[in-house]
């Protein structure tokens, strides 16, 4: 079982992923006072030979990574041992949230989620930040709050890591779409339209995914995707700045030479808008960019010149 909140004892956490978020997050938990350890697939080594030994598991790989390491690990899985899942994005093959994924391998295991507006970066720096610890069963999410807390980290909690996952995930693509904005410099209305629509969109998928509509204007949406569609540091919105100086798909990554999510989470959530019937617009332009079907400016144009209707939907 996980250990009670500090100030009585720190918990052992395994961390999974080494990258700038997995790294921080380890970072940050050890000066708190907890035993942790992590694995990285690039550095080699057993993911396997930490499980017996920890009391909580937190995985911040790319959702790339996510099927095959949790069916690597989930015949070794402890019974009762949580899982907190950090990665934002929308599988293409599955269709579904990295915590879905996890679900399918870890049947019956504790699972919560971790999502906010969270720049790595800043985070090292000691600025303050918030963030929300999303799980379907209230008392993991109040004990991982207490537990995981840190002086400039602070963490909320909510009960819908699955609108909490479909927002950190779609808030990516809209940051992409924020980047071409910018980049192709097109103003402060233009992004706020933008951004605004943007909300929408998010807000259309997390609801027909059964996430709650609070969860749109929480630290998990609008929070994430004012700090991601507005900064240097996030990758999806460079990636974007990439795209809008005439780069393709490959060229704007190798550019980044980070993993970037946008692309992804925007072709997996048009796939679920054709199986769904949903509306789409910024995840449709987005996408025929990267496909090289139009290019920056013809992608806003195409926005622009939508039929006209009512700003919402009754």
């Amino acid at each position: 079982m996980m250990a009670e909140p500090p100030g009585e004892k720190g918990l052992r956490i395994t961390v999974l992923g080494r990258g700038a978020w997995g790294s921080t997050l380890a970072r940050l938990w050890q000066e708190g006072g907890h035993a942790v350890s992590s694995w990285s697939r690039r550095d080699g080594g057993d993911a396997v030979a930490l499980l017996p030994d920890s009391e909580l598991v937190v995985s911040a790989v790319s959702m790339a990574a996510v099927t095959d390491l949790a069916r690597r690990l989930a015949p070794h899985w402890p019974a009762a041992l949580p899982l907190l899942s950090c990665s934002k994005g929308l599988d293409l093959d599955g269709l579904c949230s990295a915590s879905q994924l996890w679900g399918q391998q870890l049947a019956g295991a504790p699972l919560a989620v971790l999502s906010g507006p969270n720049l790595a970066d800043e985070l090292d720096r000691g600025l303050p930040a918030a963030s929300v610890v999303a799980a379907s069963d209230p008392d993991l999410a109040l004990r991982l709050q207490r537990a995981l807390r840190v002086p400039h980290l602070r963490l909320y909690t909510n009960t819908d890591p699955i609108g909490t996952e479909a927002a950190g995930a779609l808030k990516n693509v809209m940051a992409v779409a924020a980047g071409i904005s910018d980049g192709l410099g097109l103003g402060a209305n233009a992004k706020a339209s933008l951004l605004t629509r943007g909300l929408a969109e998010i807000g259309e998928v997390l609801v027909a995914l059964g996430g709650q509509s609070s969860t749109l204007y929480g630290l998990a949406g609008l929070g994430d995707l004012l700090a991601t569609a507005n900064s240097p540091l996030s990758r999806n919105y460079r990636f974007g700045q990439a795209l809008a100086a005439g780069l393709d798909e490959a060229q704007a990554l190798a550019a980044i030479g980070a993993t970037v999510e946008g692309q992804r989470t925007a072709r997996a959530a048009l796939r679920l808008a054709a199986r769904q019937g949903w509306r789409l617009p910024i995840c449709e332009q987005v996408v025929r960019l990267l496909d090289g079907a139009i290019d920056a400016p013809q992608a806003v144009q195409n926005l622009m010149q939508r039929d006209l209707r009512a700003e919402v939907n009754r």
